[in-house]
């Protein structure tokens, strides 16, 4: 029986919590687990812990359209001393070790969201070759390193200074980056190490160098990993009412004026067909805007919405009050805003979405951000998601 082992305390020093701080949209520790549960050769993930908000974070994975995923998922607990400050991860994982049965164990480390299952998949393959005994995981680094000798001078350490390599001929070194480390419990109990016997690496991507220890390193790998488009799916709740704001979601959120002085705006006609679809799956739709014009109200006529509310200044209020009034919860409401003034209701609805070029506030607030921006079919976007 092949066991992933993933430590998390609730008592780092460096991030207070940071096992359960959002990166990328999801607590830090969804991403290793994640992995570790996509393994084909993985029978069991366990993810010990002393501290009850992480344990009760990481058993939400197990809830709602995720359930499946995260099925070999679970948490146990561990002792105070192994989460100390001082303990080892090794007399962690024989604390482990001596109360669980299993045949192998992946030790995988939580501050290494960029782990992906594949990297796992290949890690048990080398571990599963011909007398090997360990496999750890490796980046390969091309670097020039630099020592000292008894007498202060210093000398390079792996190349001639006098025939420097170009980067594309020289072969680097490998180094640990903490992602993993599979050996048996045979071998654990008798060297007491996470490693031993006859080792192998897996060379993993670069990046993956980075772990998160400092602050610093948070901003860092979120951005390698929406640059490499590691994303998590999201729980859509059901939907009974999609409201939208007008100005910058139906529009690009220009003001255009005729030679009379007559107002303008751009609507764009795939929206009047993502409404189509709402409505004829039983969804209510209709506009919430600030705003007080006819033009807003023409527009919401053609499209044959069930809702027009302008002048709200209040819009939480008012979708609250449209809510009361028609038996449906917020968390059944999907919610389309641009703006600051729409953060608060971007934040109570369930299913708070916002355009590309929405303003950073309301992106941080939404749960989904569209690939287009406004007036370019933001709300035909969300409705064919909503709707797969």
């Amino acid at each position: 029986m092949n066991i992933a082992y993933i430590p998390v305390r609730g008592g780092s020093k460096s991030i207070p919590l940071k096992n359960i701080r959002p990166i990328n949209g999801k607590p830090l520790v969804y991403w290793t687990v994640k992995a570790a549960c996509g393994c084909k050769y993985i029978d069991k993930v366990y993810i010990a812990t002393d501290s009850d908000k992480i344990k009760e974070t990481v058993e939400s994975f197990k809830m709602g359209m995720q359930a499946a995923l995260f099925a070999k998922a679970e948490v146990i607990g561990r002792s105070g001393e192994s989460a100390s400050d001082t303990a080892s991860t090794e007399f962690a994982m024989l604390e482990f070790a001596g109360n669980y049965e299993f045949d192998n164990i992946v030790l995988v480390q939580a501050t290494s969201p960029l782990l992906q299952t594949t990297d796992l998949d290949r890690g048990f393959e080398v571990y599963n070759e011909e007398e090997t005994d360990s496999v750890l995981s490796v980046v390969r680094q091309k670097r020039f390193h630099w020592g000292n000798d008894e007498a202060g001078f210093y000398h390079p350490t792996n190349y001639d200074v006098f025939h420097r390599p170009r980067r594309q001929e020289f072969d680097g070194y490998f180094v640990e980056n903490g992602a993993f480390y599979i050996t048996s419990k045979e071998a654990l109990i008798k060297y007491q190490n996470r490693v031993s016997g006859n080792i192998k690496i897996v060379e993993m991507d670069e990046d993956t160098f980075f772990e998160i220890d400092e602050p610093s390193d948070w901003v860092i790998i979120e951005t390698l990993m929406k640059r490499k488009g590691i994303s998590a799916p999201i729980d859509v709740p059901e939907i009974r009412l999609f409201l939208t704001d007008c100005d910058g979601c139906l529009t690009d959120g220009g003001m255009y004026y005729s030679e009379h002085g007559d107002e303008l705006k751009k609507f764009n006609t795939r929206d009047g067909m993502g409404f189509k679809l709402l409505r004829e799956k039983g969804i209510l739709t209709g506009i919430i805007t600030s705003e007080d014009v006819d033009l807003n109200r023409r527009r919401a006529e053609k499209l044959r919405l069930d809702i027009f509310e302008s002048g709200c200044t209040d819009k939480l209020s008012r979708i609250t009050e449209i809510c009361s009034r028609r038996g449906i919860n917020l968390e059944n409401v999907c919610y389309v805003g641009d703006d600051i003034n729409d953060v608060d209701t971007l934040r109570a609805v369930g299913y708070g979405c916002a355009p590309q070029d929405a303003t950073p506030q309301a992106k941080e607030a939404a749960i989904y951000v569209t690939n287009s921006k406004g007036g370019e079919g933001v709300i035909r976007e969300i409705a064919e998601k909503l709707l797969i």
